[in-house]
């Protein structure tokens, strides 16, 4: 019998900074390794996936959802939501600026529980908006699943690579 893995969320805070950067760091290079330019994803990581870019997320107004693994509580996954930087957005919007977990955890349900809390955060506004690499499939067969469809394309910068990433949106109750 495999044991399937456990986990609790609960919302994070600036205190959590350096355990996002530690996240986001190691789903990126997790996910992709072998696809992207290795070289690139170093940078990327370095640049966006440090303690001070959630300090500075956090500062501007983000929200953040951590999942830990129990027991322990070491960090497994995150959700972060935020004014948007997406040239698709409306007045109205929201982005979901990241939702990673560590493929371990995947199919445990872990995704679809950070999603619950970001979709809980973002009421009020019309759309919560995201960006996806266009060839993760995975990922946006879970968006889809979440309701999220196209609305646009955006080149995205990957330790100055660029990328072609989807721009999808999953519309809000009022």
């Amino acid at each position: 019998m495999t044991d399937i893995p456990t986990w609790t969320i609960r919302e994070a805070g600036e205190d959590d900074a350096p355990a996002l950067a530690l996240i986001g760091a190691a789903t990126f290079l997790e996910t992709f390794a072998g696809i992207l330019d290795g070289d690139a994803i170093v940078g990327h990581c370095a640049a966006q996936h440090n303690a001070d870019a959630y300090f500075a997320y956090f500062a501007n107004g983000a929200r953040a959802w951590i999942a830990e693994a129990q027991p322990g509580g070491a960090p497994i996954g995150f959700a972060l939501i935020g004014k948007p930087d997406l040239a698709a957005a409306r007045d109205g919007d929201i982005e979901l600026k990241r939702i990673y977990s560590l493929s371990r955890f995947h199919g445990t349900g872990v995704g679809a529980a950070l999603m619950k809390q970001a979709l809980a955060a973002a009421s009020g506004h019309d759309r919560l908006l995201l960006g996806v690499y266009a060839r993760n499939e995975r990922a946006l067969a879970f968006y889809r699943k979440q309701g999220f469809v196209d609305i646009a394309t955006r080149q995205f910068n990957v330790g100055g690579k660029l990328y072609d990433d989807l721009v999808l949106a999953r519309p809000l109750a009022a």
